[in-house]
């Protein structure tokens, strides 16, 4: 019991991050954004993705996995996956998260999505990164993911 306990501590000691928007878009349109392959793909990725090349495949259900890969104007491919553990639909999603380029540093992400004042109120938690470097790096790429899925579902 007493690793049990050590580990979780060693969890919730790890850097995360938390950003939240505001978007005009209903939560049906918002979830949809999130779970829908031909959605997810239109708004996906950081503003150097190099047209067409966004691919994902999700199996939006507890226990399903998700793949998402798409290639940089620079030419790098780039293929992220993992597996949803909770799945609320238009409320909230939960899914682990790892780059097939070091699967071992496996992170969670948890969208909330709440109805706002006509819109939705966007909370999204990047938890359990292995250090503070790759909890910056992920914030600077939400942060532009998260410009992107505004403008897609503000439209």
């Amino acid at each position: 019991m007493a690793n049990s306990t050590a580990a979780d501590a060693g969890l919730a000691a790890r850097p995360s991050l938390t950003l939240t928007r505001r978007l005009r878009a209903r939560p049906e349109k918002v979830y949809a954004a999130w779970t829908d392959a031909e959605n997810l793909v239109q708004w996906f990725g950081p503003g150097q993705v190099k047209p067409g090349t966004a691919r994902a495949n999700l199996d939006v259900r507890v226990g399903g996995r998700y793949r998402i890969s798409f290639t940089g104007s620079n030419g790098e491919y780039h293929e992220v996956g993992g597996v949803y553990r909770e799945v609320a639909p238009n409320r909230r999603l939960v899914f682990s998260w790892a780059w097939h380029s070091t699967p071992e540093r496996e992170s969670l992400v948890t969208v909330s999505i709440k109805p706002d004042a006509g819109g939705t109120l966007l909370t999204f938690h990047h938890a359990q990164f292995a250090d503070e470097t790759a909890r910056d790096n992920h914030q600077r790429g939400w942060t532009e993911f998260l410009g992107n899925l505004e403008t897609f579902v503000d439209a």
